[in-house]
């Protein structure tokens, strides 16, 4: 079998050798997708992971700007449009300097995966730019999205691809996508997902990543007849997920922590509760200020500059920041303090190696597109919304969001359990993902 994987993954190399986190990614489904596909003969010798692995399309696009100075910039856009067996393209923007192709292929091919855990009929897809909004005015951020827009108009729409937000990308830089896509197209559709709740957007949609991935890790302490409640837990980042997955585990009984960002973490023993976190939303969100400045008004707490906060000892881990934060030694650290629930709420946050430490060592671990799954899953909500022309309340929304992470945590035992009652969630979210997409491939032809 390891041949055979070895074997995939050097044709994968051989077509993405610049690529290290496309192949992270696509090492880490190989490792259990075709262990299956071989037991499986409907699947076998089909080369459908092959296919998967391929963009169905990559369009990449000059975005040129104005500054306020008159200073004309050229960014690079991007949008992979991987897979459409089970529905339209559905996948995030996401502006920041780091973007390149091999991060959205990456993040593309994780959709795919996450968005047919859902069950909701939705594609893979992911874009952005290496435009950097940090720093730059609303008027900026206006011209750069409309100029983006420009080009991204003509591969999109509502049956065809539907963007959301992801990292630099919030309400602020949808609703100007928004704008110019309306003006450009001369009509009002669900084209985009994240949008204001006056037009179009769905109550719970920038809490559902955040509070999805709470849920889901409250499934998986539940098999093990635990709860959130009296847990120390212990997060990474302070934007829309990490804010939200605090927000949840404080409401179910959680002692938060730490939250951070680029710059570094805070640790307050005294937890995070509502009073502290509605000041760090206010700070990160309105007055987009750096997490350092939490210990100048809760002095009891303490800074930690350029480090992330798997050292400090927790019951529960969120990473809830970027892909590849948390490494094998944060994993060896998180293990020996005795963590019991590590539950993905970025993307690929966790290296390979960590991955590994965690299922060795046999505690409840979740991959991003499990876990994470809940802000997509809303996404297709606001989605079905526009279409029926609607609006549900919080609570309908809310219910169903709880309802998809519990199903997508079912599909991970179906397909993850072990013999010995060990439950790989890894391997489980990868086959359930798998199957239904590899289904549809096989029922539409050689296309």
């Amino acid at each position: 079998m390891k041949a055979k994987i070895d074997t995939f993954m050097e044709e994968v190399k051989t077509r993405n050798g610049h690529e290290p986190e496309f192949i992270q990614a696509v090492q880490e489904v190989a490792e259990t997708v075709i262990p299956y596909i071989v037991k499986h003969k409907i699947y076998n010798g089909k080369n459908i992971l092959l296919r998967m692995v391929e963009p169905e399309r990559l369009i990449s696009f000059r975005v040129a700007w104005v500054d306020d100075s008159g200073v004309i910039h050229v960014n690079r856009g991007y949008r992979i449009q991987m897979n459409s067996a089970i529905g339209p393209y559905k996948g995030g923007l996401r502006f920041h300097p780091t973007v390149n192709a091999s991060i959205l292929k990456f993040l593309a091919f994780e959709q795919v995966f996450k968005n047919s855990l859902t069950t909701l009929p939705m594609g893979g897809g992911k874009g952005g730019s290496d435009f950097n909004p940090k720093g730059k005015s609303d008027d900026e951020v206006m011209r750069f999205c409309h100029s983006f827009m420009l080009e991204l108009n003509r591969h999109i729409g509502p049956n065809t691809d539907v963007p959301a937000g992801d990292i630099g990308v919030g309400a602020r830089e949808i609703g100007f996508l928004f704008g110019m896509y309306k003006k450009i197209r001369n009509e009002f559709t669900g084209v985009l997902t994240g949008k204001g709740l006056s037009w179009g957007g769905s109550k719970i949609r920038p809490e559902a990543t955040g509070y999805g991935t709470v849920y889901f890790a409250q499934s998986m302490l539940k098999t093990k007849n635990e709860n959130f409640e009296g847990k120390t837990v212990v997060i990474s980042g302070s934007g829309n997920v990490a804010q939200f997955a605090t927000e949840k585990a404080i409401a179910l009984g959680a002692n938060v922590v730490t939250l951070s960002d680029s710059g570094g973490y805070i640790y307050d023993k005294d937890g995070i509760d509502s009073e502290k976190l509605a000041f760090i939303m206010d700070l990160k969100n309105n007055k987009r200020g750096r997490i350092s400045e939490y210990v100048k008004t809760y002095t009891s707490a303490e800074f930690h500059a350029r480090k992330t906060p798997w050292g400090v000892k927790c019951d529960v881990a969120l990473p809830c920041a970027t892909q590849n934060e948390l490494h094998q030694e944060d994993a060896k650290t998180l293990l020996n303090n005795g963590c019991i629930c590590v539950a993905e709420g970025a993307n690929m946050p966790s290296t390979t190696d960590a991955v590994h430490e965690f299922i060795k060592a046999k505690i409840l671990f979740a991959p991003g597109k499990a876990s994470n799954a809940g802000g997509v899953a809303t996404s297709g909500l606001e989605m079905s919304q526009n279409s029926l022309r609607i609006s549900w309340t919080r609570k309908e929304v809310d219910a169903r969001l709880k309802d998809i992470m519990e199903d997508i945590h079912q599909s991970c035992i179906e397909y993850g359990k072990d013999d010995d009652g060990f439950v790989d969630y890894v391997k489980g979210a990868n086959i359930a993902g798998f199957v239904k997409v590899a289904d549809a491939m096989l029922a539409q032809g050689v296309v």
